[in-house]
């Protein structure tokens, strides 16, 4: 059984040969590069990576077995904001500051924070123009994948999600306290912010959505313990952008919609499904409600899983056979009649042991 296969049995929810495998498939399940040093050292792989693909050593994809591949991104858009400070110090085209603290780059400034609707009608918006040249090279690339037949295609999301801009440009406790004390103000930056997602959106999608599989988007909607927002908040502004911006990314697609969330959504799912969500990532196992028997048994077959290999607490710290017991529990579990694709619960950091993930890939082959 092929990898196009093996998904489409995961979304049909029936049982395939094993559990389709995402680890460096798309933005949200990658390794960090000390991960994929470390991988390669113990695999024997010397030498520069022969090839990439968005920054993963071809040979790992390879050796993994990993069933999807992934094109486009995040697009920064034309802005008079946009800034490199130094090399540790940039702005976006959000006038969003970022300054690199560690491996990541931190928000230092909110553009908008304290701002009124009056600052909202002034504030430099970005021009929603998707430059041509880069959607070419992504369309060469999405049409080299179409063609070999091998993969999976994901279309990755080309812009934020609306909760995650507030948050950031007005930063966190001010936004979230607008959402409560100032819905006129939501409103107007929600409206903004949809229209400019939109208008990338056409161009985008209407490009890379024959070419591919699924889309992805990313809104984090979750923290550790529960919602950032009430299930009443989200069905009073966030639902109807997000339920419009799916309905149009499906008619330019004709795919399905995956959207990444951390944290913890159970009391947000019905929503999110309800919005037109086929599937559901990162399945952050170690946040509150999001145990996986608990979402099979309440969602399974409304939705499919993808990822739940916690990478917060368990696989920096577990052993080799504590893995292995783990990927066959989360298989016999979320996978089971289908609905599940095995990948990291996000982006896989230098503190994971190589051994772990060679003990993973191992469990799932067998």
């Amino acid at each position: 059984m092929n990898s196009r296969t093996r998904f489409a049995r995961a979304m049909a929810h029936q049982p395939a040969d094993r559990i389709p495998l995402d680890i460096g498939g798309t933005s949200l399940t990658g390794m960090r590069p000390g991960c994929q040093a470390r991988l390669r050292e113990l695999l024997g792989f010397t030498g520069p990576p022969v090839s990439t693909w968005r920054g993963i050593d071809e040979r790992l994809l390879e050796w993994i077995g990993a069933d999807f591949r992934s094109v486009g991104g995040i697009i920064s858009l034309p802005s008079p904001h946009i800034q490199t400070l130094s090399p540790t110090a940039r702005v976006d085209c959000w006038g969003i500051r970022r300054e690199l603290v560690g491996a990541d780059w931190q928000i230092t400034r909110h553009p908008l924070a304290g701002a009124t609707i009056a600052d909202l009608d002034a504030f430099p918006w970005p021009e929603p123009r998707v430059d041509e040249t880069l959607l070419a090279t992504w369309a060469a690339q999405a049409k080299s994948l179409k063609a070999a037949g091998r993969y999976v295609a994901v279309a990755e999301h080309p812009v934020y999600g609306i909760l995650e801009l507030g948050c950031w440009m007005c930063g966190y406790d001010d936004f979230l306290m607008r959402l409560a004390a100032d819905p006129d103000f939501v409103r107007r930056f929600f409206d903004r912010v949809f229209a400019i997602q939109m208008a990338v959106s056409e161009p985008y999608y209407a490009v890379l959505g024959p070419l591919t599989d699924l889309t992805t988007s990313g809104d984090d909607f979750g923290g550790q313990t529960g919602p950032l927002i009430s299930p009443r908040m989200f069905a009073r502004f966030i639902a109807p952008y997000f339920a419009a911006r799916i309905a149009r990314t499906k008619q330019l697609t004709g795919g399905y919609f995956w959207h990444h969330s951390c944290g913890s959504v159970f009391d947000l799912l019905d929503q999110i499904i309800a919005c037109g969500v086929d599937i559901l990532n990162p399945v952050q196992t170690s946040a509150a409600k999001m145990q996986p028997e608990r979402l099979k048994a309440a969602f399974g077959d409304r939705v499919v899983f993808w990822g739940g290999v916690d990478v917060q607490r368990f696989l920096p710290a577990a052993t080799p056979d504590e893995v292995r017991e783990r990927v066959r529990e989360l298989a016999r579990i979320l996978g089971r009649e289908g609905g599940y694709v095995m990948a990291p619960a996000h982006e896989m950091q230098d503190d994971i042991p190589a051994e772990n993930i060679v003990a993973w890939v191992e469990a799932v082959r067998k």
